[in-house]
């Protein structure tokens, strides 16, 4: 084996092995099973190229992607004269093809054979192998074996039993990048690999930053933003549907971004160009659904960005881990919102009721990473089974959570009652029904936190989820002792996001905002309001003045363009801002972005258009909502950022149904003594005397009246 090196330097061009490549390419070598768990960029696919080089016969390599595959032979065959040395065996491969692949292998020529389990499963496939000299065989993505992995495919679990006919003692290699300890155990189970050695690497990414953003309908301009402020930067984008990937990247290239979109649904030819277009830094953002990625090695990207949630931690673990691979910066974003999760909840529903059960609970792990409060490392790596102290770390910029901390709170009893729960109850509890299953009078009864702290205590070491029995919470030694000696225990709590497609006007905002030129802009407000005689907010929200804090517009058409103010403000209050935000402009040498608009296709500008058409012609807000199919309060938002912006909309025929003059008179009095418009505001100081909907149409009447 002392030429091991040598063939690593000739054919791949290192002159030395990472991580724990080397001890398992040498198990392999002797003919031992191995199990290896390495992350994304850790160097898998050379465990067992090498070997297959180095070993007389050819290996077999299971791949579950077409595309996957012709990467890794093009790299192979990079290196070597000889294009034969690998080969694919899919159904992309015409009948010559295929013929020509079995004349390489029977005539010695192949050492490494990629194959699809589709294609394995195959009569003649099994047939043609049964005659060949197999050195070994790979799993590649090994976790597609179980069904409670993130990409199961049922052809893996047979992988083994059409290997026993072709060659029932074949040394075995699987090879990972996520699984949970239930799905290492589920792997090592269905190809009986049992007395093999597992190489597991950790799972953390150092280099690799962590965030979630809430959603809102803020999110497409806090996209562009982000992007631009990392210029000529490479990026990946994913998006759970087709037609969300198409607009997204349409929207990206309208904004002078370059981007391209990859899906299923793309004729084969334009994928293959617009990933080669990505790895050759033609393009700047590819948006995907998870079809792009697998196997891509491209080092330098920058950014993955998660515009819905994933279906699962180990897949969106996975995505994240394509940032970042060279070792160099690697920022992993995720917009999050109930809404999203809604929607994967009733694709879910269509499953029959076991895959619908793990798809509900892969998802449910999901929620729970992003709405904790917890390291979002931390959460991470106790997912695949592995401990992690941020404390001793000392890594805090690099996790939103930890960066931003929230406030602790205590909660000594309430885990107490956890664990004396878990130890003196027969029942094998679940992380919802060890919840449902307390009672909570005169305890805090908010679902949420109970959450927190029953996450918080399988984080911390007092529970911990049972293998065997997928989900069902053991108590461990330390929470023993805690039931025994219970001190202290603080907890931050858990973010709220809220269902509903609301403003987030916090987004990313504490590192933008100039906050000298913000209160210059609120004092300015408050002037101009006493001179228009109406309240502050009704000149401009406070999520408009924080925009022109970092956008710095300069004329009347750059403050149209800035979200909540529009030709109709822009024209009666803007005149006094734009004077202020120059002469700031000026004194202080400010550098302005280059883009101050989020441009669009026009899509939005014919629904916007055929709204006011349709109130035009004074047709029941109630009856818009439906023939449109969204709900009543989507509609509210569509109208609210109408009358916001600027734009004249008469509502009045509505209101007058819903409420009475007395009504009206109360709620106007209201508003032009209010602060702000904040409608939770309202609703508290109103004290009940008129629910949300109320309130916010006739917000919308008000500012449409007063400031438009």
């Amino acid at each position: 084996m002392n030429n091991l090196k040598i063939k690593l330097k000739e054919n791949f061009g290192f002159s030395s092995f990472k991580n724990l490549q080397e001890p398992i390419i040498k198990n392999l070598i002797n003919g031992n099973h191995s199990f290896v768990i390495l992350p994304t960029g850790g160097g898998k696919s050379l465990c067992y190229q090498l070997p297959a080089l180095y070993l007389d016969g050819i290996a077999i390599v299971i791949s579950p992607l077409i595309a996957l595959m012709k990467n890794q032979v093009d790299l192979i065959r990079g290196n070597n004269s000889d294009e034969s040395i690998a080969h694919v065996l899919n159904s992309s491969l015409t009948k010559n093809q295929i013929e020509e692949v079995k004349s390489d292998i029977t005539n010695g020529k192949t050492k490494i054979l990629f194959i699809a389990p589709e294609t394995l499963t195959k009569k003649e496939t099994i047939t043609f192998l049964s005659k060949s000299s197999i050195s070994f065989l790979a799993i590649d993505e090994a976790h597609c074996i179980s069904e409670w992995g993130h990409d199961f495919r049922p052809e893996y679990r047979k992988i083994k039993e059409i290997f026993d006919q072709i060659k029932p003692n074949v040394t075995i290699i699987a090879l990972t990048a996520t699984a949970t300890p239930k799905v290492q155990d589920d792997i090592i189970k269905n190809l009986k690999i049992d007395n093999g050695k597992v190489y597991k690497s950790s799972f953390n990414r150092p280099n690799l930053y962590y965030e979630i953003r809430s959603k809102s309908n803020e999110t497409n301009l806090d996209l562009i933003k982000f992007i631009n402020s990392n210029k000529n930067k490479s990026g990946i984008i994913y998006c759970l549907s087709r037609k969300q990937v198409e607009g997204l990247s349409e929207l990206l290239n309208i904004n002078k971004i370059k981007s391209l979109p990859y899906h299923a649904g793309l004729d084969k030819k334009i994928r293959n160009e617009n990933q080669d277009k990505f790895l050759k830094d033609e393009c700047d953002v590819i948006v995907a659904t998870i079809a792009f990625g697998m196997g891509i090695d491209k080092p330098d990207v920058r950014f993955v960005i998660h515009y819905d949630i994933p279906k699962s931690i180990e897949g969106y673990y996975q995505e994240t881990g394509r940032a970042g691979r060279d070792g160099g910066e690697g920022i992993c974003i995720l917009y999050y919102s109930y809404d999203d999760v809604e929607r994967l909840e009733k694709l879910f529903s269509k499953k029959n009721t076991s895959d619908r059960e793990v798809s509900l609970m892969l998802l449910g792990e999901m929620m729970a990473y992003a709405e904790s409060s917890i390291s979002r490392r931390k959460f991470l790596l106790n997912y695949f089974g592995e401990e992690y102290d941020p404390d001793k770390n000392n890594i805090d910029v690099l996790d939103d959570n930890l960066r931003f901390p929230k406030e602790k709170i205590e909660a000594e009893e309430y885990l107490s009652i956890l664990l004396n729960k878990v130890r003196n109850s027969k029942e094998k509890f679940k992380h919802k029904t060890l919840i449902k299953s307390i009672d909570r009078k005169g305890l805090k009864s908010d679902e949420r936190f109970w959450n927190t702290v029953l996450r918080s205590a399988i984080m911390d070491g007092f529970l911990k989820k049972e293998i065997k029995n997928y989900g069902s919470l053991i108590i461990t030694e330390k929470g023993e002792g805690y039931i025994k000696d219970p001190e202290t225990y603080l907890i931050p709590e858990d973010r709220d996001f809220d269902s509903s497609p609301k403003t987030d006007n916090n987004i990313n905002k504490r590192s933008v905002i100039d906050q000298e030129l913000m209160s210059s802009l609120i004092k300015l407000r408050k002037k101009v309001a006493q001179k228009f005689s109406v309240p502050p907010f009704v000149v401009f929200q406070e999520f408009s003045l924080e925009e022109m804090t970092y956008k710095y517009p300069i004329n009347l058409e750059e403050l149209k363009n800035i979200n909540g103010v529009g030709e109709g403000k822009a024209n009666k209050f803007g005149h006094d801002f734009i004077s202020l935000i120059k002469g700031y402009v000026n004194e202080n040498n400010i550098e302005r972005p280059d883009d101050v608009k989020l441009r669009t296709s026009g899509a939005k500008s014919a629904s916007k258009l055929s709204l006011i058409q349709n109130i035009d012609k004074k047709i029941p807000l109630d009856e818009i909502s439906d023939s449109k199919g969204v709900k009543f309060s989507q509609l509210l938002f569509e109208l609210e950022s109408i009358v916001f912006s600027g734009t004249k909309l008469n509502i009045d025929y509505y209101i007058n149904d819903i409420l009475d003059e007395d009504q009206q008179l109360d709620l106007h009095e209201y508003f032009i003594g209010a602060n702000n418009e904040d409608v939770s505001v309202a609703l508290q100081e109103l004290e009940g005397e008129f629910d949300e909907d109320e309130i916010r149409l006739y917000r919308i009447k008000f500012i449409n009246d007063i400031a438009n």
